[in-house]
């Protein structure tokens, strides 16, 4: 259809989506011509692949759904497949890259060079242009290998990698290498596990937690995982039935037994193989494989029939055998809700929305919040478009912004939020054009001024061309400056009180890369141009991912952080915090719906959100104490604790921090009882993990944690709690083998 549309279009100079009807026309044609020529011929095989093709071209027509509404312009709009070109790439999923599946490289393979793609099309004012080529790496052919499962050259990816395999720095992978890496991890760890997660229990809803199985029944346990309502036993009942039910299928319909085998090794394990994923994931994703376990279930269900024909060989009565059988299998589909239920169960689960709505209700009116990813953004454009909280403000989240057609609907606008204003146009954001990435070239200049940077750019300089990419922009310095009107600043009133000594005349803005991206560029843009009559605010996570260090210029406001022209004088030391805004912030305009309840299920993904939370509260008190009002800080540390209760999301590791600032601000009874609490549950886990000989992120997160709380302690002259937290720091620093820290 692509190639219709770009010959119709291109080649003979017909209108947009001409070449894409006549290629309907002519397939549907063939379609209908061949089902009625092979219905009259009798030909029975080539009437059920047309018909099949047919079926499957329906299914598909889903998806015309998704042109319809990028053609009318919604606020989301994500890849804007609005033409046939940019819906084919939304379809093929290009904009998350590929994978190698049958032939392609190691993670050791060196880039010998590589050659000019296809061309990428996107739709011109009147005919497809060319804007980009899609680049083919080519590899060291002595390190390529058949079936590549260990391929990605992610520094991250490359050291799990390695983990993993149990190979040493510099070392390369064997072939065997890559067959025990999809055998043991892709097979065994992310599909086994999450398949036995289903139908044999789980240890627990923390990142990695193993399946239970049998020697883990009777184990003993800390208190943290026998209360995670993550933790299932089902004692192997439904993985025992769905055997039995595969076996006696087997035996009694062997035709019928490999259709179902199919679905359930198609959507099980080569899905596996297809996907090829990396070493790690964000989450467990064992949602990935529910059409094998639907496949499995069946299976659960023929063990019933196998039960009542093995009754039935000494009981005569068929209605006893029916209920002997299916009180025997109910155990399953039993157990499972009885286990399952609790940590399936979302009601009364509404911290995802509130925060979200938190996050909107810390900016001013018509702001502009950048966030980092999916998590960030999805649950605050729920907010706006389906609760229509904040529709006055705009959300940004960087994972497009580096994209030309999201820049571009920035650039119209939105519910009331209008237009985002730049200097550079829209063919200066272009994909696959010079300013795709901006290289950093050093030219011996200190310097350079923003706004004389974004012109150059606009006017195309060509003394901007990067070295080596002459298709490519540059940028000559590491130190971007922007001047600032001090006195139209502080004439507007966005300096909070007691930070008008803090307000420069001139922001220096430091690469933090060797380069500036796509986002990097827009936002600048945006902060130039915008002369601070638009309120920006950065999140946690788009703070990290700019190239641009933004800490030394934000200011806290709630749960988002204020781009102003203040300078901090010890970002590291931690973020200016506009103490009386924040305060009104968390506590008239904020929501905690139920996170005082211990009857709501929080998992371990959930609870991180509740982690911010708390981080936002600690800040806040921090700021007061600076101020030197150690009773807001107070106030605020209370609430805190009353809003989000350990009863309802247990201590983390925020709460040391908490223990410090309640102690600073006269809650020593308070403080002592958290530390007390927190550093029980870390000697109980500690131990647990280090005779399980599991040495990974949860023994260092509690080892730490008992650290800093004796730290806390021995400042703050709690000498007894101090020295208890110390021998348990210590005992288990010795049980690892690490060096005694005594004293320290």
């Amino acid at each position: 259809a692509g190639s219709f549309e770009i010959y119709f279009v291109n080649s003979l100079g017909l209108p947009f989506g001409s070449g894409v009807i006549v290629f309907c026309l002519i397939l549907f044609s063939a379609l209908i011509f061949g089902i009625v020529k092979s219905q009259k011929m009798g030909n029975a095989l080539f009437n059920t692949f047309l018909v099949s093709t047919a079926f499957i071209l329906i299914g598909y027509a889903s998806y015309a759904v998704v042109v319809i509404r990028s053609n009318d312009n919604p606020p989301i709009n994500e890849n804007d497949p609005s033409d046939v070109m940019s819906f084919v790439r939304y379809l093929k999923r290009e904009q998350y890259g590929s994978r190698p599946l049958g032939y392609g490289q190691y993670f050791t393979t060196e880039i010998q060079g590589y050659t000019e793609g296809a061309p990428v099309y996107t739709k011109g004012k009147e005919r497809y242009e060319i804007t980009d080529r899609k680049l083919e790496y080519r590899y060291d052919p002595t390190g390529m290998t058949i079936l590549p499962r260990i391929y990605s050259t992610d520094p991250d990816h490359q050291q799990r990698y390695r983990e993993i395999l149990n190979l040493q720095e510099g070392v390369k992978p064997t072939f065997a290498d890559n067959i025990w890496f999809m055998m043991k991890h892709q097979i065994g760890w992310m599909y086994m596990r999450y398949f036995m997660f289903n139908f044999a229990g789980r240890e627990s809803d923390i990142q990695d937690a193993d399946w239970l199985g049998p020697l883990a029944w009777g184990e003993d346990i800390p208190s943290e995982l026998a209360q995670n309502r993550g933790r299932n036993n089902y004692f192997m009942i439904p993985f025992l039935l769905g055997f039995l039910g595969c076996v006696y299928h087997l035996y009694r319909d062997s035709k019928n037994f490999a259709v179902v085998g199919l679905l359930f090794i198609l959507l099980g394990v080569a899905l596996v193989i297809y996907l090829n994923s990396p070493p790690t994931e964000p989450r467990e994703r064992d949602y990935i494989y529910a059409g094998s376990y639907y496949a499995y279930c069946i299976w659960i269900g023929f063990a019933v029939i196998a039960f009542a024909e093995f009754f039935a060989r000494w009981i005569k009565n068929g209605k006893g055998v029916a209920i002997a059988a299916t009180l025997i299998c109910l155990s399953a589909p039993a157990i499972m809700a009885k286990e399952g239920w609790d940590d399936h169960n979302r009601s009364d689960r509404f911290f995802s929305v509130d925060s979200a709505i938190n996050y909107l209700q810390s900016c001013a009116p018509n702001a502009i919040l950048f966030t980092g990813g999916d998590n960030d953004t999805f649950p605050l454009w729920y907010a706006q478009e389906v609760e229509g909280v904040r529709t006055d403000m705009r959300v940004v989240v960087l994972s497009y912004y580096n994209t030309d057609w999201y820049i571009g609907q920035t650039m119209r606008k939105t519910y009331e939020s209008e237009p985002f204003p730049y200097t550079l146009t829209i063919d200066n954001y272009k994909q696959g054009g010079p300013n795709d990435y901006l290289f950093y070239q050093d030219k011996n200049i200190k310097s350079i001024d923003l706004k004389e940077y974004l012109n150059l750019i606009k006017k195309n300089y060509e003394g901007l061309r990067y070295e080596y990419s002459p298709t490519s922009n540059m940028v000559p310095t590491k130190m971007l400056t922007l001047n600032v009107d001090v006195e139209k600043v502080r004439a507007m009133g966005i300096i909070p009180k007691g930070m008008d000594s803090l307000v420069v005349p001139q922001m220096q803005l430091r690469l933090t890369g060797n380069g500036l991206e796509t986002k990097d560029l827009a936002m600048l843009d945006l902060l130039a141009t915008n002369n601070w009559e638009r309120p920006l605010y950065v999140n946690n996570t788009s703070l990290a991912q700019f190239k641009i260090d933004l800490r030394p210029y934000v200011v806290q406001e709630g749960n988002a952080f204020r781009i102003l022209p203040v300078l901090n004088p010890n970002p590291r030391a931690g973020e200016l915090v506009n103490t009386a805004l924040a305060f009104e912030n968390m506590t008239k305009k904020f929501q905690y719906r139920q996170l005082d309840n211990p009857k709501v299920y929080y998992n371990e993904d959930y609870r991180k959100f509740v982690v911010n939370q708390r981080g936002s509260f600690n800040s806040l008190a921090e700021g007061f104490i600076t101020e030197e009002n150690p009773e807001k800080a107070r106030e605020i540390l209370l609430f805190s604790l009353a809003k989000i209760p350990d009863v309802s999301v247990p201590y983390d590791y925020t709460s040391a921090r908490s223990v410090q600032l309640l102690l600073e601000v006269g809650e020593k009874e308070k403080a002592l009882e958290i530390a007390a609490i927190m550093g029980d549950r870390a000697d109980e886990m500690l131990t647990y993990l280090i005779a399980k000989n599991d040495l990974g992120q949860d023994l260092q997160y509690n080892l730490a944690i008992v650290g800093e709380l004796q730290r806390v302690l021995f400042t703050y002259q709690e000498m007894e709690l101090a020295t208890k937290l110390e021998g348990i720091y210590e005992k288990h620093r010795n049980a690892l083998g690490l060096p005694s820290r005594r004293g320290e």
